[in-house]
């Protein structure tokens, strides 16, 4: 699929549409880009039309200098969406995506259909754990300029289950479902080196992020994807979630960790398009 890119808020976002259908956006975390659902793009796509792209300060997107608030993100959002002339869809974020979709469907809650949030929260009890995560970030980012596999295996080791880890070791070049290898990803976040104060300015949003008063006035229905062994956002974080919210599912995927759509494919799209074909 042919890199697009669509005039938004001031900057240039980079988004690419696979298949065709109901629209399903997908929102990407942090120190991520829209690769990172490589994994989910072609079996959705046989349904739906896909909708990835760059958040600001990510992969081919703008990196406009300055402060990024939350509520850019947000707009970002809305303004692809109005771009390219879609009034509502399906909105699926991972992590800090989750934390963007949740923040957009509260603000804009008749612009998104069903809503599937993946190892994200509503919000931390104070900032030393956002904190940790984005130090975790900025030396990845550093390392990357050395040595991009060293980079890689620093965060692997809180991104995947052990067992899971182990194999990505022993096997680097293995296709994992037919769609990706480790060596293939090692070399793809070569590519996409983020400046310490792009890693900065969007750490900032994880510690700004709150929902946990406001999901209660969630109307759409929600799929809540949580990993059995996720570090970074752990499975309570989620149940937490699914208590606050009116409407919503709970599924583990068992033995995973953060990196759970692409540890656990089959069984991620699985419960993704039956959820959204329900």
């Amino acid at each position: 699929m042919v890199e697009s890119f669509a005039e938004v808020n001031g900057i240039k976002l980079s988004y690419e549409i696979f298949g065709d259908g109901y629209p399903v956006v997908l929102v990407h975390g942090f120190g991520d880009t829209k690769e990172g659902w490589r994994a989910q793009t072609p079996e959705l796509s046989k349904s739906f039309k896909v909708i990835r792209f760059d958040n600001r300060g990510a992969g081919n997107s703008s990196r406009p200098e300055g402060s990024y608030e939350l509520d850019d993100f947000v707009e970002d959002i809305k303004g692809l969406m109005d771009y390219l002339k879609i009034d509502k869809a399906h909105i699926i974020g991972w992590s800090l995506g989750g934390m963007l979709v949740q923040n957009f469907v509260l603000k804009y809650p008749e612009r998104a259909n069903k809503v599937i949030l993946i190892n994200t929260n509503a919000g931390t009890p104070d900032e030393s754990g956002p904190e940790a995560y984005k130090n975790m970030r900025l030396e990845k980012e550093k390392l990357k300029k050395e040595d991009p596999a060293k980079a890689f295996w620093s965060t692997a080791r809180t991104g995947f289950y052990i067992k899971f880890r182990k194999q990505m070791e022993a096997e680097p070049s293995k296709k994992w479902y037919g769609l990706w290898s480790t060596e293939e990803l090692i070399e793809e976040s070569s590519k996409n080196i983020a400046t310490e104060q792009e890693i900065e300015l969007q750490g900032n949003v994880l510690k700004v992020h709150n929902t946990k008063n406001r999901l209660e006035n969630f109307a759409n229905p929600v799929l809540l994807l949580s990993a059995s062994h996720d570090r970074i956002t752990p499975r309570s974080s989620m149940e937490e979630m699914h208590e606050l919210l009116p409407n919503s599912k709970f599924y583990v995927v068992d033995k995973a960790g953060h990196n759970s759509p692409l540890e656990k494919t089959p069984e991620v799209n699985r419960e993704i398009i039956n959820f959204l074909k329900d």
